[in-house]
């Protein structure tokens, strides 16, 4: 079959997984429908293994994960985190407990190489269950490689209806008493918005290319790679340090593979090296992991909520504010901007009321999203990745 037949098939996957996510909000997550439509295609048989590799997005994919990281980096500016550090530091406090559980108690369970197989993937995204999945192949763990995946595909399921419900709660009462004067202003909810490319060393004209763009990220990506190779350190957190140092020092734009307007075609090849993943898993490895894999969701969570309980005491939060900040390293974005979106609605009773709780949880959730998914998870998978 042509690759662009192949390729069709797989972005209609992910076009299937994307219309169930939008239409249920969120609550069925675009990844789950694509990694459980592609394991039962690829175990019947419907989608031969060596179509995946065929269809040439994998090695794309490949190149593009430092480039994509590099990218991360300067999608959260210094600025929004300076006036959100409680929010940082409560999301790096539930980090520390979730990992410092998983790594206790996974390993008397069963052992390390399972610990570290599910830790990455539950405290963040795509680029560290990547990371772990290529860490655990290359370190010759095959036996651990359904435990990454399943635990990606399942943890939305936990942490959304999860983060839902407290958020509800949090929301009454930001409803209910007008008096606490706690609210964000305008200029703490731009996390999301556009800022504008001037300012930066390099003329406007060339930061308005998006070919210029490009190859400034795929400097940094193979500048990342690179260290990685001389230094033993993994090139995620090289790409990671790249794209916020450059950001910071103006070399690139704020969320700069979106403005190069390549930000679409790279995501569909990254989840098509994660779809790639599943090659060579087999049922029987995926029933046999299950229990491990619910164990180290349960054990993760709670050390998410935990942690997320112990930062809301020392900042003087309600729990039901900082634990849904924390879970959002279950989901990230655009998990959290959704459900923020959708009990401001409902819990709101006229339109005041609504831009309060809107105003109150974006910002915190937006960062506490990015800390965990973008950053935190990165770097814990990329470490623990090293120890084995």
């Amino acid at each position: 079959m042509a690759p662009i037949f192949i390729v069709l098939i797989l972005v209609s996957i992910i076009a299937l997984g994307e219309v169930l996510s939008l239409s249920s909000r969120a609550k069925i997550p675009t990844l789950l429908v694509v990694i459980a439509v592609t394991f039962v295609l690829l175990q019947t048989g419907i989608l031969p293994e060596s179509y995946i590799e065929a269809s040439t997005f994998v090695a794309a994919g490949g190149v593009l994960v430092p480039v994509l990281i590099v990218h991360l980096g300067t999608m959260i500016p210094l600025s929004v985190i300076k006036k959100q550090y409680k929010a940082v530091l409560v999301t790096l406090i539930g980090l520390l407990f979730s990992v410092g559980a998983m790594l206790i108690i996974i390993s008397l369970i069963f052992d390390y190489k399972t610990a570290v197989a599910g830790a990455g993937p539950l405290t963040g995204g795509i680029i560290a269950y990547i990371v772990t999945q290529e860490g655990l192949t290359e370190a010759g763990f095959t036996s651990l490689a359904a435990i990454p995946v399943v635990v990606f595909a399942l943890q939305n399921l936990v942490g959304m209806p999860l983060t839902s419900t407290l958020l509800s709660k949090y929301a009454v009462s930001i409803r209910d008493d007008f008096s606490d004067g706690k609210y964000t202003d305008q200029e703490d909810n731009q996390v999301e918005g556009e800022s504008k490319t001037k300012g930066l060393l390099l003329p406007d004209r060339f930061m308005q290319s998006n070919f210029f763009l490009l190859f400034l990220l795929f400097i940094g990506g193979a500048l990342a790679t690179w260290l990685g190779e001389i230094t033993g350190i993994n090139y995620s957190l090289w790409s990671l340090a790249i794209g916020i140092m450059g950001f910071a020092l103006r070399i690139y734009p704020d969320k700069a593979l979106d403005r190069s307007n390549s930000s679409g075609l790279a995501m569909v090849a990254l989840i098509i090296v994660v779809v790639h993943s599943l090659v060579g898993i087999t049922w029987d490895q995926v029933v046999s992991s299950l229990v491990a894999v619910l164990i180290v969701i349960v054990v993760g969570t709670t050390g998410l909520v935990i942690g997320g309980m112990i930062g809301a005491k020392i900042f003087k939060w309600k729990p039901t504010k900082a634990v849904p900040i924390v879970l959002t390293a279950l989901y990230g974005f655009p998990g959290d901007y959704l459900i923020v979106e959708e009990v401001s609605r409902s819990i709101g009773r006229n339109e005041a009321e609504q831009k309060r709780i809107m105003d109150e949880l974006l910002a915190p959730m937006l960062i506490g999203g990015f800390t965990s998914v973008t950053v935190g998870s990165i770097v814990i998978a990329s470490i623990l990745i090293g120890t084995l």
